[in-house]
């Protein structure tokens, strides 16, 4: 991290801080010859309609009250356009939501980049905090990953706490995470963000000094020193290190696992997607796995792997994979990679769409951006358009228009999942060695196994064994061979 901006000694790009009516309309595409953006759009916070949530239940009200976060949303709007950037702060509110927060208020700035010392410029900082004032917040969220400097001046500035979209996703997280595997990647991807932000004040932060070095402050003037940081970050090092070793050893089972499959060269699929898209009702729907299904953001952190028989005979396994989001965070990426490695080591991959989101495709672009950070983006795909029965006959016809090779399904209800199901098992990999051999009564484990991972072409029983004429994977191929 570099030096810590001041928001005393930079130069602000905002010329103007003038007052901006609330009925004031503004054209936010327009932009002056020398392609700088238009003044009025940049000195404007614009208050997103429809993002504030209230209480709906009636009954302990007063305790919900007293356990939610009210929070006010703030975004840049850098790049794409206005219905991207109000797509983003949705997603936001629902993050902050599930984090278990009230949305009092969402504000979007328009700017040609991102304010290296205040996210959202000087000027702005004090708008926002006049609103998270008159709205009684305690929390501020940004979309974004701020850096330590900017969170230390935005909180100074605006005198509540203030976490990124970074933190809200880890949170959320940490809330979710159940087995003990889950825990220790939760933590591991908490204490790598916390180590590159970690703040402190007053005495606990006084340099060491000494003699003539430092101005002639000599005797009396030095300090303890950052010891009170230096031993907060030596803490989460060690912490990091015994948390690596932990997974490394938990991961050792899963790899046992993964040998197994490969050993008998077993088809795995699995089912990745955006968060909430309908991953594990449709693991559920294939295979009756009864994992746990719940409407909202990362329900699933730890993966789930069923074996399914197909109608040939031959067995496959389906895994059901932590959702993604846009812009995942790194740190989260690195401490799943073990988990996620599930998708990358797959034959097939079924990647979940939900339907009724309002965009779709920009979920298709966010899973697609993953998949080839943990290279995964070579895998054959198949491509699942979730939740049908959610919206209009309209609405699902310009789908099918713009995804014609997708397959439209509803978990919940069960339509089309049984051409997914088909299409799933046509597209498993092929045994590729042609065998005919007779298998001795007494060997029915390799007729077990013929049966279990290879194609049945033809079987005939005579009195030396059954006689089979199959497709099957190159090492049982061998094996087989030493019969004849």
């Amino acid at each position: 991290m570099g030096t810590d901006p001041s928001p005393t000694n930079m130069e602000d790009d905002e010329l103007d801080w003038g007052p901006v009516s609330a009925d004031e309309t503004i054209d936010w595409d327009a932009v002056v010859t020398n392609g700088e953006l238009d003044l009025e759009a940049r000195n404007s916070l614009r208050r997103v309609a429809g993002l504030s949530t209230d209480l709906e239940e009636d009954y302990d009200v007063e305790y919900r009250q007293l356990r939610l976060e009210k929070v006010v949303l703030v975004g840049v709007w850098a790049t794409g356009s206005e219905a991207d950037a109000e797509n983003a702060m949705t997603e936001l509110a629902a993050l902050a939501q599930t984090a278990g927060s009230q949305v009092l208020e969402a504000l979007i700035q328009r700017r040609k980049q991102i304010d290296p010392a205040t996210f959202i410029g000087r000027g702005k900082v004090d708008e926002v905090r006049d609103v998270v004032r008159a709205q009684g917040a305690d929390t501020v969220i940004c979309d974004g990953e701020l850096t330590s400097a900017q969170l230390r001046n935005l909180e100074d500035r605006i005198g509540v706490k203030v976490v990124d979209r970074t933190a809200l996703i880890l949170d959320i997280f940490a809330q979710h995470a159940r087995s003990t595997e889950g825990k220790a990647q939760v933590e591991l991807a908490q204490l790598q963000y916390l180590k590159q932000r970690l703040r402190g004040w007053g005495k606990s932060l006084s340099r060491q000094v000494g003699g003539r070095s430092a101005s002639g402050v000599g005797i009396g003037g030095r300090g303890p020193g950052e010891t009170k940081i230096e031993t907060d970050r030596r803490r989460i090092t060690t912490r990091i290190a015994i948390l690596r070793r932990k997974l490394r050893a938990m991961d050792s089972t899963r790899a046992l696992a993964r040998a197994d499959r490969d050993r008998n060269q077993v088809p795995s699929v699995a089912i990745v997607g955006y968060t909430n898209a309908g991953k594990s009702s449709l693991l559920n729907r294939l295979t009756g796995a009864g994992v746990l299904v719940e409407d909202a953001l990362f329900a699933t952190l730890d993966p789930t792997t069923r074996r399914v028989k197909a109608p040939d005979g031959r067995v496959y396994t389906l895994t059901d994979t932590v959702g993604f989001v846009r812009h995942l965070p790194h740190d989260l990426v690195e401490a799943f990679r073990s988990t996620l490695e599930e998708s990358a080591r797959a034959d097939l991959l079924v990647q979940v769409v939900d339907a009724s989101d309002v965009d779709p495709f920009a979920q298709i672009d966010a899973v697609h951006e993953v998949l080839r950070d943990i290279k995964a983006g070579d895998i054959p795909e198949l491509l699942i358009v979730n939740k049908t029965d959610l919206v209009s006959a309209d609405v699902l016809e310009d789908l099918r228009l713009r995804l014609s090779d997708a397959f439209f399904i509803s978990a919940a209800t069960g339509a089309g999942v049984d051409a997914l199901r088909e299409a799933i098992e046509e597209r498993l990999p092929q045994p590729n060695t042609l065998i005919d051999v007779v298998v001795p009564y007494s060997r029915g484990d390799l007729l077990d196994r013929v049966h279990r991972n290879g194609e049945i072409i033809s079987q005939e029983h005579t009195g030396e064994g059954t006689r089979l004429v199959a497709r099957v994977n190159s090492d049982l191929a061998g094996e087989l061979a030493q019969l004849s």
